[in-house]
Formats: C-alpha cells, structure tokens, sequence
C-alpha cells in the first residue's frame, strides 16, 4: 500500500470513530436521567469486552506472553483510555452543557501534540501546528455560535473540570498508544476493555441504589447497545489502527471532527437548526485536517523528519 492510500485510508477510519463518539456524547447525554455514568461506562465496557472476546481468544493465547511482558503501558492504555476518560465524560455530561463539553474536547489535538513532545521529545511539524490552530478555529466557530455574547455568557463548573481531565486522558492515551507491544489488535481490545470494566466495577458498585430504580426501557436497552459496540468496538480498533498508520499527532487531530458530526447528528436527530457558522466552522476542520497531508505531500514526506510520524 503507498503512502497515499495508507493516510487516506487512516482518515476514511477515523471519520467513522467520529462519527461513532460523536454519538456516545449524545446518548450519554441524552440518558443522563435514566442511567448512571459509572454503571453507563461499566455495561459500556463489559459489553465490549463480551463481544470481542470470541474473537480474541485464540489471539490471546499467542500474544499472552508479549502481553504480560508489557503489562505496564497495556494497563496504562487500559486505565487511562479506557476507563478513566469515559467515567470522566459521563460523569462531565451529567454536569455541564453539550455546549462546553465541545468547546474542552476540542482542545485534545493541541494535547495530543504537547503529550508527544512531553512524553517522547517528538516535534510537531509546521504542519501539524497549521491544521491543528484552523480546526480549532473552526471548532470555535461553531462552538461560539459565530458571537462573542456566546463566549461571555459561557459558564464553567465541575463537569467542565472532569471532561477537561478526561480530555487530557484522552490526549495520553493517543500518545501512549506507541508503547503498545506487537500483539494482534482484538488482544489489545480485549485486555483494555477488560481492564476498563474491572475499574468501573467498584465505581458502578456505588451506584446501587440509582441502578435499582433505572426504568428499563426500549431506549436504554438500546443506549447500552449503541455504547459497547458502535464507539467502543468498532472505534477502538479503527482509532488504534489508525494511530498506528499515520501517528499520534494526525490522528489526534481528527477529534476536531466530533463537533462537526454532533452539529449534523443533532439537526438529524434532534431538530436543530443548521446555521452560516455551522457551515464556516465545518469548511475550517476539514481545511485543518487537509493541510497535513498537503504540506507533507508537497515535501516530499521530509515532514517525518521533523516529528510528523507514527509510532516507534
């Protein structure tokens, strides 16, 4: 596969991973009165790991070795992107406005690119840098309605503070993903999403009394649906597939994508209205998500060098 193909494919992935999170936002949002976030997060990930698991078995038992030998980053990976950040955003969304949660989340592929540098001393490229400040722009845009009487009226609070943490787990894991060992992906799946419901296990414990009065429904039955397959399967392997293919950086830089496709979902679904600001913040992600891959095609792919690369 050329290079080309390799990062175009990357990018088709993570459009669906945003797409799919995107999602996840709105039903754990949508929920809030219904279902508990830690209880959310544990049928969430024991969901996950139940479906993988028939399709890891054999892969586990290979990779077992590797896997205990890197015990350290997988339960890092585990811990910190799986558990930590969803608790966080479940717990954040029962707290604070769609609103704010975007406007934080958007600010995960400037950390994406500090947790790089931090971490491993990788640089960003000119061109990471450019299309990270457009998206951002772009996110802003829509995020702030096109007014400034948006900004000033934006109020913070603890559920600002938690999904503004969960972001930063989020920001580690992307990076951490390098550390990974070489084991087939449904292993690493597998182990993370049982790590990530052992974790919630004792939260979701808490939550007993709340659980016991959960009305039980056709809508949360399918929110439980939705959460352990769509954005936690199928994203998970697509987003550490993707990571792998063109690096932490570009590929952090695509969550810019989940305002965008929450402005498109919530119209869809909700009946909200689609405005001008909508459309200039839209045409500013995908512009910012476009410059990598045109400037790195421009050098030559001389942008490798100068810290636009995947892991290892």
């Amino acid at each position: 596969m050329t290079t080309a193909r390799r990062d175009y494919r990357a990018y088709a992935m993570l459009a669906l991973v945003m797409l799919f999170w995107a999602g996840n936002a709105i039903v754990g949002r949508a929920v809030r009165g219904d279902i508990p976030p830690f209880t959310l997060a544990l049928v969430r990930w024991t969901g996950a790991f139940l479906i993988v698991l028939p399709m890891a078995v054999r892969p586990l038992g290979i990779d077992r070795a590797a896997l205990l030998k890197a015990w350290r980053p997988v339960l890092a990976l585990g811990l910190v992107g799986v558990a930590s950040f969803n608790a966080l955003l479940y717990t954040g969304l029962h707290h604070t406005t769609a609103t704010n949660g975007l406007l934080i989340q958007a600010a995960i592929p400037a950390m994406v690119l500090v947790a790089d540098r931090a971490i491993f001393g990788i640089r960003a490229g000119w061109a990471s840098i450019i299309g990270v400040a457009l998206s951002t722009l772009g996110v802003a845009i829509i995020v702030f309605r096109g007014t400034v009487a948006t900004v000033l009226a934006l109020d913070f609070g603890v559920g600002d503070v938690m999904i503004l943490i969960a972001s930063v787990a989020w920001a580690l894991y992307t990076s951490l993903l390098k550390l990974r060992p070489a084991v087939h992906p449904m292993s690493l799946l597998a182990v993370t999403f049982a790590i990530g419901a052992l974790a919630m296990l004792p939260l979701a414990a808490t939550e007993w009394r709340a659980v016991l009065a959960m009305p039980i429904r056709p809508g949360t039955l399918l929110a439980f649906a939705y959460v352990a397959l769509l954005p936690s399967v199928v994203a998970y392997f697509l987003y550490n597939g993707a990571v792998g293919m063109i690096g932490a950086g570009k590929a952090g830089q695509t969550i810019s994508l989940m305002p965008l496709f929450g402005a498109l979902l919530a119209a869809g679904l909700l009946g909200e209205a689609l405005h001008d600001y909508h459309l200039a913040g839209m045409v500013l992600i995908l512009i910012g998500i476009a410059v990598p891959m045109a400037l790195v095609r421009g050098d030559g792919g001389r942008a490798t060098a100068a810290g636009e690369h995947g892991p290892g």
